[in-house]
C-alpha cells in the first residue's frame, strides 16, 4: 500500500499466487498507477493462484537469500518462483530435480509474458534485489 517498489509488489503477488492465497487489493483502485494495475491484473499470475488443482506451493530450495518455490498445476505443469531476498541482483537456479520434473520442458516467464524455449535439467535467471522471476514449466 505504497511502501514497496514495483519489483517488490511483483514479488509479493508471485508468492501469494504460488501459495494459493486469496488475492485482495488493499489499495484504492480509482487512482492506482498503471504499473500496479498491471501487477494486480496479470492473468497468467492470477491463473497460478486460482489453478483448479488447488494445491499450495512450497519452497523447494534455499541458498542464503535465494529461494526457489514450486507449485504443481492441474495441467501437469508447475509454477516456479525464483526469489531474491537479497540487496543486489543475483543468479537464481531452479533445478528440475528440486521442482519435481524431468527431461526437457517448455518454460514461460509469467511477468514478461514471454516463452523462453525448452530447457533441460534446470533454468537460471538474473533476479533483481527483492525481486522474482515467475515461470510456468510445461508438462
Amino acid at each position: 500500500n505504497g511502501h514497496m517498489t514495483d519489483t517488490e509488489y511483483e514479488t509479493h503477488m508471485s508468492l501469494w499466487s504460488i501459495l494459493a492465497a486469496p488475492l485482495l487489493a488493499g489499495n484504492d483502485i480509482r487512482d492506482m498507477k498503471p504499473a500496479i494495475a498491471a501487477i494486480l491484473m496479470n492473468k497468467e499470475v492470477i491463473a497460478v493462484d486460482q489453478d483448479k488443482l488447488g494445491k499450495q506451493g512450497a519452497r523447494v530450495s534455499k541458498d542464503g537469500d535465494l529461494e526457489v518455490w514450486s507449485k504443481p498445476l492441474a495441467d501437469g505443469g508447475h509454477a516456479v518462483g525464483l526469489f531474491n531476498r537479497g540487496t543486489t541482483t543475483a543468479k537464481v537456479t531452479a533445478k528440475w530435480s528440486d521442482v519435481g520434473v524431468t527431461g526437457s520442458r517448455k518454460v514461460r516467464d509469467l511477468w514478461k509474458h514471454e516463452d523462453l524455449g525448452s530447457k533441460s535439467g534446470e533454468y537460471s535467471a538474473e533476479v533483481p534485489a527483492h525481486g522474482v522471476v515467475m515461470l510456468k514449466i510445461a508438462k
